[in-house]
């Protein structure tokens, strides 16, 4: 597999850039070096951006907290998150088979964006729910352990109640630290016997559409994906027929060390039924 060190060599190439967040542009706490530099190349040669993140909080939320990093909102076009479609999803819930009353795993002053003006009730008695709303862990139950959500996910189970599960990702990077998501989450709730989860984001091809719509492009040839997890970010872009480049920081840099084998990759690669047309050390120009 090709790594490449710059994104310079993909501009020709490609009109529209749909970029992850957590692990591609920023670790959680910071943007990662020459990310600003780099966007700002590609604007000035008429690229077109988008994020496409399954960030669990509605897309106003993320970007203000990317301008709270210092990167300039006229660095991109658009933001597509998990959050902002799961919220277009609930602007009927019953409609969309789960009821008005949830029992919500998250954090309140982040994720509740998800249902703001939506006519949601909370619930904490999964006896009074209609449906579970999980969009992750809580900092003060730990984040890198499913384990202190299991008793509530039973009892959650013994009521079969639905989930919508508001971030597939499993794990993610917040600096150095590994922290479990919503999704390691709908992998414990099956376990204890709930149904399976509905998952609202990548690697779920329906979630490119409103890239493509929000980027005003067509020619899908033309647009390339940059992510660091190929369970997520390769495979739902090659599930939604557009190009996919492995960013090796984030999790790929957990995984595989900063500097991986060419050889290794392409075989984890092959084991997750992805092919990303190249590799990128970073997000720079």
């Amino acid at each position: 597999m090709k790594i490449l060190d710059s994104v310079a060599p993909l501009a020709d190439r490609y009109d529209g850039y749909v970029l992850d967040l957590w692990g591609v542009v920023h670790d959680g706490h910071r943007p990662y070096p020459g990310v600003a530099e780099a966007l700002g190349a590609l604007k000035a040669r008429g690229k077109r951006i988008a994020f496409l993140s399954n960030a669990p909080r509605r897309a106003h939320v993320v970007n203000d907290f990317l301008r709270s990093m210092g990167l300039d909102s006229a660095l991109w076009d658009a933001t597509i998150t998990s959050g902002e479609l799961a919220w277009r999803l609930l602007a009927d819930p019953v409609a969309a088979g789960y009821g008005r009353r949830a029992v919500f795993i998250g954090m309140p002053e982040r994720d509740l964006s998800v249902v703001e003006d939506r006519d949601l009730e909370l619930v904490d008695d999964p006896a009074q729910a209609d449906f579970i709303l999980n969009t992750g862990p809580l900092p003060e139950r730990g984040r890198d352990s499913i384990e202190p959500y299991r008793a509530q996910l039973a009892a959650c189970a013994a009521h079969r109640l639905p989930m919508l599960c508001v971030n597939p990702d499993r794990f993610v990077m917040v600096g150095e630290e590994r922290v479990v998501c919503a999704g390691a989450l709908a992998d414990l709730y099956v376990e204890l016997g709930g149904p399976k989860a509905r998952e609202i984001g990548k690697p779920d091809p329906a979630a490119y559409g409103p890239v493509m719509e929000a980027l005003g492009l067509t020619d899908r040839s033309r647009v390339v994906a940059i992510g660091d997890s190929p369970h997520t970010d390769l495979a739902g872009a090659q599930a939604a027929g557009i190009d996919a480049v492995w960013a090796l920081t984030g999790l790929a840099a957990h995984a595989h060390g900063e500097a991986p084998d060419p050889a290794r990759l392409m075989e984890v690669a092959a084991a997750e039924g992805v092919r990303p047309v190249a590799a990128l050390s970073g997000l720079r120009w």
